[in-house]
C-alpha cells in the first residue's frame, strides 16, 4: 500500500507503534549518549568514528558500554492506555525502534503488550516506514514519532502526540528560583559600603545577569546528565527533562543558547570577571561529571561554587576582597552544602533506601554529616566575631559595636537551619529554604537595618 492506513478496528491489521518520541517520551539514542557522557566523557570523541561505520555500528558500540534503566523512563500514558485497550480487543501490536534492540527489548518485556519488536537500527525516518511497508505488505496502522504521525489515528480516537512545552516547563528547567544565589555578587559592594557607587552597582547588575544565564546553562546540562538518577528521586522525577515535558534535544539547544548569551553579557565587564565565570563553569562541569559522586570533594565543590559568586562580584566591581569575607563565606557555604546532602539522605531514609542515587554517601552517614555541618556553621560565626574586632571594622562604621548583633542572629539561623535538617524538613536546596522561610526573611530585614544604623 502507498501509506499507512488509519486505525481500523480489524484485529487482522497490526498496529505498529514507534518507541522513540512516541510511546516513550524520550529518545533512546539520546538517552544512551547521555549515559555514555556520564560514565566516560572522553568516549564522546569516538562517536564520529563509530558513526562513520554506519548507524548500526554507532548503536552497537554505545550499547556495549551503557546500561539504561528503562523502567523509570517517561511513557506516553494516553497512548499506553490505548494500546492496552487494543491488546484486550485482540489487536496485534508491533513495536518499532531505530535504537538498539537491547533497549527496545527491555521496554517491550516490561510492558508485556507487544507481539513483535522490530529494531531497525540501520534505518530512520522515511526509510523506516518503507521497511515497515515491506514487512507488512497487506497494510498496517501506524502511531509514530512526531505529532502528525501519532495524530493520524482517526476520530473519535484521541491524539497521542507530545504536549507542547509551556513557558513554565522552560522556567523550571532554567531553575529561575535558583538565581537568588547569584545575588551573592552584590556582597562585595555591601561589605565595602560602596552603596553610592553607581558604576560598580551597574556592573554588578550585569554580572548577576551573566551569572544567572551561565548557571541555568549548567542546571540544564546537569539535569540531562542526571536523568536516570532524577527519575528515582521522589521530587526530582518531576523535573522537565526527567518527566519528558522537555526533550533531550531541546535541552542541548538550551545549554548552547544560555552559555552563548552569558558570554555575550560577560564581555561588557572587565576580563577578570570573565575569567572567574570561566572558572565557575569549569568547576561545575567537573562537579557534574565526577565530583558530585565523590564524598567530601562534592561538598567542598558546592561550597566553592557559592564563594566564587562573591569573587565574581569583586572582579566585576573592581573591589578587593578581604581574607575575613572569603573565610566566612567558605565555612558558611560548607555548612549549607552539608545541609543539602543531609536533606537528600533524609528523603532516602524515609523511603527505606540506603543511599541517594548518584551520591557516595549512605544513610548511616547522617549523624556525622550533621555534626560536620553544624560545626562549619558555628566556625563561620566565630570568623565573623573575629572580624568584628578588626581595625577595618572600627574605621568603616560609625557605630561598630552594633554589628555584634549579627553574631546571635547568625547563631540562631544556623542552629534553626540544622534543626530543620535534623527533622527532615529542609528543602533540597537550603538557599530555596531560606528564601521561603519567614524566620530567615525577618532576619534578613533586621540585618539590613543593623548595617544601616551602624554606618
Amino acid at each position: 500500500m502507498d501509506a499507512p492506513r488509519r486505525l481500523a478496528p480489524e484485529a487482522s491489521v497490526p498496529l505498529v507503534v514507534d518507541l522513540d518520541d512516541a510511546l516513550l517520551r524520550s529518545n533512546l539514542l539520546y538517552e544512551s549518549v547521555l549515559a555514555l557522557l556520564k560514565r566516560a566523557p572522553l568516549l564522546l570523541f569516538l562517536l564520529p568514528w563509530w558513526r562513520s561505520g554506519g548507524r548500526a555500528r554507532l548503536l552497537y558500540e554505545i550499547a556495549q558500554r551503557v546500561e539504561l534503566d528503562t523502567s523509570t523512563m517517561p511513557l506516553n500514558l494516553p497512548l499506553l492506555d490505548h494500546l492496552r485497550a487494543q491488546r484486550t480487543a485482540g489487536r496485534r501490536l508491533v513495536m518499532v525502534s531505530t535504537s538498539h534492540r537491547k533497549y527496545a527489548d527491555q521496554i517491550a518485556t516490561q510492558l508485556g503488550l507487544f507481539d513483535e519488536v522490530i529494531a531497525s537500527e540501520t534505518t530512520s525516518g522515511g526509510e523506516k516506514l518503507a521497511a515497515l511497508r515491506a514487512r507488512f505488505p497487506r497494510g498496517f496502522d501506524y502511531a509514530g514519532s512526531g505529532e502528525r504521525n501519532v495524530a493520524s489515528l482517526s476520530p473519535p480516537e484521541p491524539s497521542f502526540g507530545r504536549e507542547r512545552a509551556t513557558v513554565g516547563d522552560y522556567l523550571r528547567a532554567l531553575r529561575v528560583h535558583q538565581w537568588l544565589k547569584n545575588l551573592l555578587v552584590l556582597v562585595p559592594l555591601i561589605t565595602a559600603l560602596q552603596f553610592t557607587d553607581t558604576a560598580a552597582l551597574a556592573n554588578l547588575v550585569i554580572a548577576f545577569v551573566a551569572f544567572s544565564l551561565c548557571a541555568s546553562s549548567v542546571y540544564v546540562l546537569n539535569d540531562l546528565v542526571d536523568l536516570g538518577d532524577d527519575r528515582q528521586h521522589p521530587r526530582k522525577c518531576e523535573r522537565p527533562f526527567a518527566c519528558g515535558a522537555l526533550s533531550i534535544a531541546q535541552g542541548f539547544g538550551l545549554v548552547g543558547v544560555l552559555l552563548a548569551a552569558s558570554i555575550a553579557v560577560a564581555l561588557l565587564l572587565p576580563w577578570a570577571f570573565l575569567a572567574v565565570l570561566a572558572g565557575y563553569y569549569a568547576l561545575t562541569l567537573a562537579y557534574s561529571f565526577g565530583l558530585k559522586r565523590a564524598e567530601i570533594l562534592d561538598i567542598l565543590a558546592l561550597a566553592l561554587l557559592y564563594t566564587i559568586r562573591i569573587v565574581a562580584g569583586g572582579a566585576a566591581a573592581g573591589i578587593t576582597l578581604s581574607f575575613w569575607l572569603l573565610a566566612f563565606s567558605m565555612f558558611l557555604f560548607l555548612s549549607l552544602a552539608l545541609a543539602k546532602r543531609c536533606a537528600e539522605l533524609s528523603v532516602m531514609r524515609e523511603r527505606g533506601q540506603e543511599r541517594a542515587p548518584g551520591r557516595a554517601y549512605r544513610v548511616h552517614d547522617l549523624p556525622l554529616l550533621h555534626a560536620l555541618g553544624a560545626g562549619a556553621g558555628y566556625i563561620a560565626v566565630l570568623v565573623l566575631a573575629l572580624y568584628l574586632t578588626s581595625g577595618a571594622v572600627q574605621r568603616a562604621y560609625t557605630v561598630p559595636g552594633l554589628l555584634w548583633v549579627f553574631c546571635p542572629m547568625l547563631l540562631y539561623w544556623i542552629t534553626r537551619t540544622w534543626l530543620m535538617t535534623h527533622r527532615g524538613e529542609m528543602h533540597d536546596d537550603p538557599v530555596v529554604f531560606a528564601a521561603r522561610d519567614r524566620g530567615s526573611q525577618v532576619l534578613a530585614v533586621l540585618g539590613a537595618a543593623v548595617i544601616w544604623f551602624a554606618v
